[in-house]
């Protein structure tokens, strides 16, 4: 099941509430979840639990019988009955099929080797994200939506990445030549290594994948090919059954197949000789279903325009209509190179027929409007081009969203207009981004008119409206991060359970997202009286290893400050030969790393490790990971201070607390900085009069340098500053937010006034700091090692919640 009928249901169900008795066969194992939010999800924006349109009380409380995983073999329309492969059955009065459509995958020699993926459902996405692990090469042919929807998710998961495309330029269905310029200029920049006119050859490879042909020689490395060059309709369960088919199960203009009993909707169908497989289209069939279905046998399929946007994280494209040149057509075109704007549009007869914006994109909404409608252009013509400010209107960031009619479409995957939003916002007292996704849909499938939906929102309420109004922590509760972090020490709460009971969680259990949360405001607001719940952590924090790709772990030991010694490296080695773990990796933050570790060895390389004097070096931690160092004076002979020395008393001091994030710290003995320093969540670099402290830095998916924070005069003082700021960082952020993002949030004036500023406070942050690691301190290694959480390290398959991106 796809999402279109799980709107046809909503509807069906809003409007003949009881009329049907409803089965569905899902041939994906899970409920249904929002396809179009795929991208998001490979990226790591958003996780499954963000998607899912419908979890299972819904079905629950619609007397829904879904199965889950059974695929359709056999359709019985003379008997009207539906068979899975599982046996399953059910007979009908009506039935609708939406089986969508299958990847078209090039028939190139080595098509069929392992790491030849598709890019359609969330099996194929958690395929890229378990390759993405690895950190190799990709590769992916076709630079249409999908396929530069997934060059995008796989180089933030930090792949290398090039994109094959067969045309002269990216997404020419929907971008014109200067357009797609741009893209590929964009996408270039970003890291992203685009070939066009790039015919591919063969995929080669012994085992599996390890590069791409292409017919003129050259040779692409690759640990992953991503096909995203089409699709075809699924339309063969309609074939089977005996309903007529073309390219897909032939309808009519009310969905209906050539058996009058079955619908057919989606990418599946044929109507009026075309597929579909932009949402709009589909959502307009699924609510033309729900209509005949509940006896408006009026409703029928117009073809209409739509719109196409990148769902890429910074890239701005909006495409609509025909944008070919003729000679009966005029186009108005825009160029600001060191914006990076580009904007055409194509009238014909004075009219809007097409329009192609890049770089700036608010007026496509008014520009299609005027396409749809067919609005003529003759009084506008000269500032047309320019938008609704040029032409006599005040400027006025609102006004164009404000001078869109009722009737002009805002939410293009879900069909819903202006008014409707408008509407819902005055009748229900709507004031958040969240209640008008709840009451209208829109804004909830791809999220591109969300700068839209909170425009009207700002247009309606005015001044009433705060964008940054708390959002729920997660579908458990009302309660954002802040409110319920309050709320626990304002009421006193000290453990799990009386937070859900006294905050009214709507949930018995909680979730993946609010109880690791949880687990942590806890650990943090009660040192000693909380008992951290394992349990309510993620796979590597219960284990304290890890997870790998291939189902091992990882095991990193600690080594203050990147110093070690004879003792150390002979045990390490020892380990390694002992247990046959096959790959030992020097880390980045100046550690080596256990690579291969079977689950039931990993007490006993701890208790290894452990003789020899070595503690877990947290390296799958919501806490404090590294201290990286440089020689400093001791050694180098630019140096201006000791780094190695501050560094080590800095990790000794502080290894062991829990963090809303994970947090590294750096000491660099002169403004070299060769300890990477200014990157780093904490940074220190010597100089001569002292100390400079900086923070805020970050260095993977987001790359930013720290800002100076302040300047200490002795190495007690920094350390002293340091532990009050990560004790405030502690107590102020929202769980698995960075520092960069809660400095950001807070502002640095506040950060300061708390640990520079008020030296006062500044000693009360460090005290509470120092009373929490009297706790906190505790080898989780040494811990397991004599027999703690046994049951974690059986030789099993790990059940439990899902793995964090570390």
């Amino acid at each position: 099941m796809a999402w279109p009928p799980a709107g046809l249901l909503e509807k069906l169900f809003e409007t003949d509430p009881g009329r049907y008795s409803v089965t569905i066969f899902n041939a994906e194992p899970r409920v249904n979840y929002d396809r179009i939010m795929l991208s998001p999800v490979l990226s790591g924006e958003k996780s499954f639990e963000d998607i899912i349109i419908h979890g299972d009380h819904w079905y629950i409380e619609n007397q829904i019988m879904l199965y889950k995983g059974h695929k359709v073999v056999e359709i019985d329309h003379e008997n009207r009955i539906v068979r899975s492969e599982q046996g399953a059955s059910a007979e009908y009065d009506k039935l609708i099929i939406a089986t969508g459509s299958v990847p078209f995958i090039i028939p190139v020699p080595g098509h069929k080797l392992p790491g030849v993926l598709s890019y359609r459902d969330l099996d194929d996405v958690h395929a890229m994200m378990l390759a993405a692990k690895a950190r190799g090469h990709a590769v992916v042919i076709g630079g249409g939506l999908l396929g530069l929807e997934a060059a995008a998710g796989l180089i933030n998961r930090g792949m290398s990445v090039t994109v094959l495309h067969i045309a002269p330029t990216l997404m020419e269905r929907q971008l014109d030549p200067a357009a797609g310029y741009l893209l590929q200029k964009e996408l270039e920049r970003r890291g992203i290594r685009v070939i066009t006119k790039a015919n591919t050859k063969e995929i080669t490879g012994t085992d599996r994948v390890e590069a791409v042909h292409l017919d003129d020689g050259t040779i692409i490395k690759a640990d992953i090919v991503v096909m995203a060059v089409g699709i075809r309709p699924n339309s063969g369960s309609g074939k089977e059954a005996g309903l007529a088919v073309n390219r897909g199960i032939v309808v009519n203009d009310q969905m209906q197949t050539s058996d009058p009993a079955i619908y057919a909707l989606g990418e599946c169908a044929e109507v009026g000789g075309m597929c579909y497989g932009l949402v709009a289209p589909l959502y307009q069939q699924a609510n033309i279903v729900a209509a005949h279905l509940g006896g408006d046998h009026g409703a029928a399929f117009v073809p209409q325009y739509t719109a196409t946007r990148l769902k890429v994280t910074g890239i701005d494209l909006y495409s609509a209509g025909d944008f070919g040149e003729g000679e009966d057509r005029e186009e108005i075109v825009l160029r600001d190179a060191n914006a990076g704007v580009y904007k055409r549009l194509i009238l014909k007869d004075d009219k809007i027929i097409g329009a192609v914006l890049y770089g700036e994109t608010a007026d496509g909404p008014r520009f299609f409007d005027m396409l749809k409608n067919k609005t003529d252009t003759r009084d506008m013509r000269d500032t047309l081009i320019f938008g609704r400010a040029y032409q006599g209107a005040p400027p006025d960031p609102m006004a164009a969203v404000a001078a869109l009619p009722d009737e002009a479409e805002i939410c293009g995957c879900n069909g819903i207009c202006k008014g409707k939003i408008t509407g819902a916002i005055t009748a229900k007292g709507l004031t958040t981004l969240d209640g008008v996704r709840a009451h209208t849909k829109a804004s909830a499938s791809c999220g591109s008119c969300t700068g839209l939906v909170e425009q009207l929102l700002h247009a309606t309420l005015g001044d009433a409206y705060n964008p940054a109004a708390v959002q729920p922590m997660c579908p458990c509760t009302e309660y954002g991060h802040d409110d319920v972090r309050r709320l626990i020490i304002a009421k006193g709460l000290k453990s799990i359970p009386a937070v859900m009971q006294e905050l009214e969680w709507k949930t018995s259990c909680g979730c993946a997202k609010c109880r690791p949360a949880l687990n942590y405001y806890l650990v943090a607001d009660w040192p000693g009286e909380y008992e951290d719940d394992g349990q309510s952590r993620f796979i590597n924090e219960r284990v304290h290893a890890n997870i790998q790709k291939d189902g091992t772990y990882s095991v990193v030991p600690r080594m203050w400050g990147g110093m070690t010694n004879p003792k150390e490296l002979r045990a390490i080695a020892d380990v390694a030969d002992k247990f046959h773990i096959p790959a030992v990796k020097v880390t980045g933050g100046q550690r080596i790393d256990l690579l291969g570790v079977k689950k039931e060895d990993l007490p006993a390389v701890w208790a290894d490790l452990n003789a020899a004097g070595m503690v877990s070096g947290a390296a799958y931690a919501k806490g404090l990971r590294t201290v990286k160092t440089c020689v400093g004076s001791d050694w180098c002979r630019f140096g201006t201070r000791d780094s190695t020395g501050p560094g080590i008393r800095l990790e000794k001091f502080m290894w062991g607390a829990w963090t809303p994030a994970k947090v590294k710290l750096a000491v660099s003995g002169c403004p070299r900085n060769c300890a990477e320093a200014t990157c780093k969540d904490i940074g220190v670099v010597c100089v001569d009069s002292g100390y400079d402290i900086h923070f805020a830095g970050a260095a993977g998916l987001d790359i930013k340098g720290t800002e100076l924070l302040c300047h200490a005069d002795s190495e007690d003082e920094a350390l002293e500053i340091i532990v009050a700021l990560t004790q405030l960082y502690r107590e102020q952020a929202r769980y698995l937010e960075r520092i960069y993002k809660w400095a950001k949030r807070v502002g640095t004036p506040s950060i300061l006034a708390n640990v520079v500023t008020d030296r006062d406070k500044r000693r009360a942050y460090y005290e509470r700091f120092v009373y929490a690691q009297t706790f906190a301190q505790i080898d989780p290694r040494e811990e397991r090692v004599n027999g703690k959480d046994a049951h974690e390290f059986a030789a099993m398959a790990e059940f439990g919640m899902p793995v964090a991106a570390e």
